[in-house]
């Protein structure tokens, strides 16, 4: 009950027949425009992978997956995905996709560590996707054009959604504003990482920050990431670490902000080998992810995710997630939201 939020005289703008047709809509534009701005084809992506091969997303490298043995194979273990960052890049390969093309895909997956709240839920749902790029797009100036590329997508989204739903006003600013973790921290030395991302994005409505998983000037990191796929080491916005981030507005029922992408320039073999030593994880070259990309077999890449319910919760201007996905939420939760007018479906 600690993460959850009940703001005062919520009152949702649409009720439950025209939500649900606010997220079809909002699922059926904005996949259709992700595509169209980064030149992606949709592919089809599993629910679980084998364990033991490095392909599951290791998020933060302590939440636990899902998994079960596989009667027929020996009851070799199968893991419910985290997210699909390493299977993409192995999707590329396999696909022969040629560089400024690449794929798109709806992940489903289950975090029994999430922590439930408005925003955290046990499933997960997202758009994954993943581009082709060459070794003279590794730089800062490439990852912001893309990240411009999909708040373009955002943008004309909410322009859609207020055309269906007009009590539903347009509040994205014009421009995305971009800041290095290490210079967010300057700038409020005395706040913890999620009280900068709240007081940035209040500021400015909408921002990317760059950096995330990168060790900072007070030898902290803004936020955890996994070493062997985002790029947090190689140097990127003013000279600082990162050529990875992620992109956050402010959303006005909750009063802060939601994170409604994490995207990044992937590790090329310089940067996995330096990652994985700098995080006591230099065993995972043994793994055959690991392997591939060391062996030249997998393309340059440049991929993330963006998160479909927390996208509609923002769109529609809901309070809980579970306004917009069917999970499972506790009981004292579902009777405290009731008290405030957020019905869970």
């Amino acid at each position: 009950m600690s993460y959850l939020i009940t703001p005062e005289y919520y009152s949702p703008l649409l009720d439950l027949k025209q939500t649900e047709l606010g997220i079809k809509q909002i699922k059926e534009f904005f996949q259709l425009n992700l595509s169209s701005e980064l030149r992606l084809r949709r592919v089809t992506a599993p629910l679980f992978v084998l364990k033991g091969m490095g392909i599951n997303d290791d998020l933060n490298g302590v939440e636990r997956p899902v998994s079960f043995p596989i009667k027929d194979m020996g009851d070799a273990k199968a893991e419910v995905v985290h997210s699909l960052a390493k299977w993409k890049r192995m999707t590329l390969a396999d696909y022969h996709i040629e560089p400024g093309y690449g794929i798109y895909t709806d992940m489903n997956a289950i975090r029994a560590d999430e922590e439930l709240g408005n925003l955290h839920s046990l499933y997960v749902d997202q758009w994954d996707w993943e581009r082709v790029i060459t070794a003279g797009d590794r730089h800062i100036d490439f990852l912001k054009e893309i990240v411009n590329r999909i708040y373009a997508a955002m943008i004309r989204t909410e322009y859609m959604v207020y055309e269906m739903y007009p009590q539903i006003k347009p509040c994205l600013p014009e421009k995305l504003h971009f800041i290095h973790a290490e210079e967010l921290r300057q700038l409020y030395p005395n706040l913890t990482p999620k009280e900068r991302e709240h007081a940035i994005t209040k500021k400015y409505g909408a921002v990317f920050i760059v950096g995330i998983g990168c060790e900072l000037g007070d030898g902290k990191k803004h936020d955890g990431r996994a070493p062997d796929y985002d790029d947090y080491t190689t140097p990127g916005l003013n000279g600082l670490p990162g050529l990875n981030g992620d992109l956050l507005v402010w959303d006005t029922p909750l009063q802060r902000s939601i994170e409604l992408s994490s995207m990044g320039i992937r590790v090329d073999k310089e940067a996995l080998a330096r990652q994985l030593k700098a995080s006591g994880e230099e065993q995972r070259l043994e793994l055959y992810f690991h392997k591939r990309l060391m062996n030249d077999t997998l393309p340059l890449s440049i991929g993330g995710g963006i998160g479909q319910s927390r996208l509609c919760l923002f769109y529609l201007r809901k309070a809980h997630i579970g306004e917009i996905q069917a999970s499972i939420w506790p009981e004292e939760m579902r009777e405290e939201c009731l008290k405030h007018n957020i019905y869970l479906i």
